[in-house]
């Protein structure tokens, strides 16, 4: 079995020592590195177009009807007794077929967290790369014929990154100095409204949901379960938070291990994530990874 919890542990640690002790996983509110846009480098040929996209998942199935109100019923009250990134029920990997890596973009929406990389998108494109994109409800609603683009490519799965980017928690603890959901109810609005703006996005709710920063307590994540989603976290922290270098973040994805999943950005075409993703994914085709959706 894959040790997610073990394998996420050491890459951390790898990443804080690069980091000089702090490093972000959620949308950092610093602008970050910047880097002049570049254009898509010629990394070899591209994926045959006869070429499937390989997801682990089974044909999706109708989800039980969930109601909201009775969930945060359920768990007013309860105390946490945990808080982070890598608690049980957080998804940081999964058992491979294989050599299997899954790569995942945050959009996380909000005042100057609205733009999209689309040298990025456009590279995942030409190298028929899948990916989960985890977009906000305020980045969906300022970019709503894109979201709706990038839904209805089978290379992108939709995943939820909630309402106001918040860290999911019912207490109101807060993550890189952003301030978590203050309950039970607070908790599963943030899930709910953006996982029925994502229904009418795309005619289908999302399997997986990845709160603000990645912080979650574990009444939260019992909570976003019970709303039908998994929530996810990562194994591989690629960009810091959109702070990274390309360097960086091409050394970071180099720590890569099948079953893996990565965390970075979309929405910060200045940062040194697109670049550093553009010389890292296909180093790491040629060394044999097969890129899936998250199953």
């Amino acid at each position: 079995m894959f040790d997610a919890g073990v394998s996420r542990r050491r890459l951390l640690a790898t990443g804080a020592a690069l980091a000089a002790g702090f490093v972000t996983a959620g949308c950092a509110t610093a602008k970050g590195n910047s880097a002049d846009k570049v254009l898509i480098p010629p990394v070899g040929p591209a994926a045959p177009a006869s070429t499937a996209v390989t997801s682990a998942a089974p044909q999706a199935i109708a989800a039980p009807a969930v109601d909201p109100a009775a969930v945060a019923a359920k768990f007013a009250g309860r105390q946490p007794q945990g808080w982070g990134m890598d608690l049980d029920g957080i998804r940081t990997g999964f058992d491979p077929s294989g050599k299997q890596f899954a790569i995942t973009f945050d959009a996380c929406g909000g005042p100057n967290n609205n733009d999209i990389d689309e040298n990025l998108i456009a590279f995942l494109q030409a190298q028929q790369i899948p990916a989960t994109l985890f977009l906000n409800k305020r980045w969906i609603d300022a970019n709503n014929n894109r979201a709706g683009q990038l839904a209805a490519n089978p290379l992108f799965e939709i995943g939820n990154h909630g309402t106001k980017h918040c860290p999911l928690s019912v207490t109101g603890k807060a993550a890189y100095d952003i301030d978590g959901t203050g309950s039970a109810q607070e908790a599963v609005d943030e899930v709910w409204g953006n996982h029925q703006r994502i229904i009418t996005l795309t005619g289908k709710a999302p399997r997986f949901f990845r709160t603000g920063t990645a912080h979650y307590d574990d009444v939260a994540v019992a909570i976003v379960q019970a709303l039908g989603e998994t929530p996810v976290g990562f194994s591989v922290n690629a960009d810091y938070g959109a702070t990274a270098s390309a360097a960086t973040v091409q050394q970071n994805m180099a720590a890569a291990q099948s079953g893996g999943i990565s965390l970075a950005h979309m929405h910060r075409p200045k940062s040194g994530t697109g670049p550093g993703m553009l010389n890292a994914l296909p180093a790491l085709r040629s060394a044999g990874f097969e890129f899936v959706h998250l199953p």
